[in-house]
């Protein structure tokens, strides 16, 4: 059976978090493709389009996120600066840095190294090098069980820093940890996703491209972008992970959120 995630409704323009004469940084929404594809006709939501129409200039997607992924999203504004700015992603200058909800407790880190083959290569192609640090942030115990083998159910909060490229790398390295993410249907557990849909209210890919740091394509300066929880409060993906945050049970690990999350959670130590 196809899941259908939860949309929000936009009646606002995207966010811009930065614009200069070379480069522009918006915050995705959930369930919007970048730009227009084939293999997706039915589709009316593009970033590129939409972004185009509202600065009223061309825009050069520079990479991508997922169609389920919400968070920051860079363009260029010129061929030349698009051409730098995609160098940065291929020679693995530009850093990003994601939350998800994922299946289970989460080791505090985690370091994945495991290669992985094309989505649409032949069965014979060679995998391509991939690599993930994962590190734990909080643990969410339910008091009921989805597998009657458990008493409750768990997941974690986790951060993940993609070192390589590939495509769904942090869905399919944290599905090879036996932590797929929550709301994930191509690599995720159908049944187990819509238990937690049915329990939080929300059914969604719990993944978030929450910031990026990235070469400056005309100064060379390293700038970071992050979607900022605090800054973008009105914004529906980011009241839903703020109401996922407030279900009571969550414990945050020594590590904690960070700020751009404006949330505190509580520790072990302080319950």
């Amino acid at each position: 059976m196809t899941e259908t995630p939860d949309r929000p409704c936009y009646t606002h323009p995207l966010e811009i978090l930065w614009q200069d004469e070379d480069m522009v940084v918006v915050y995705k929404p959930a369930g919007w493709l970048v730009h227009r594809t084939a293999i997706a006709r039915h589709e009316t939501r593009f970033v590129l389009q939409t972004l185009r129409d509202q600065i009223g200039q061309h825009v050069w997607p520079v990479h991508r996120l997922d169609q389920g992924t919400c968070g920051v999203l860079v363009f260029a504004l010129s061929k030349e600066a698009c051409q730098k700015l995609a160098a940065c992603f291929a020679d693995h200058t530009a850093h990003k840095h994601y939350l998800a909800l994922a299946r289970g407790w989460l080791p505090d880190t985690v370091e994945v190294d495991y290669a992985l083959q094309p989505d649409d290569a032949p069965e014979d192609a060679p995998a391509q090098p991939a690599q993930t640090l994962l590190r734990c942030l909080a643990h969410l115990e339910w008091p009921e069980a989805y597998d009657p083998r458990h008493a409750s159910t768990r997941v974690s909060l986790v951060e993940a820093f993609p070192k390589t490229g590939r495509r769904h790398q942090i869905r399919r390295h944290l599905k090879h940890e036996s932590h797929p993410i929550i709301g994930d249907a191509t690599h995720g557990k159908g049944p187990l996703n819509r238990w937690w849909a049915e329990r939080i209210g929300l059914h969604r890919l719990w993944l978030h491209a929450h910031a990026l740091e990235i070469p400056h394509p005309r100064t060379g300066q390293v700038l970071r972008f992050c979607a900022d929880w605090r800054q973008l409060a009105h914004v529906p993906e980011v009241q839903q992970w703020q109401q996922l945050l407030a279900v009571p049970g969550w414990q945050a690990t020594e590590r904690g959120l960070p700020e751009s999350c404006g949330t505190l959670l509580p520790t072990a130590a302080s319950t």
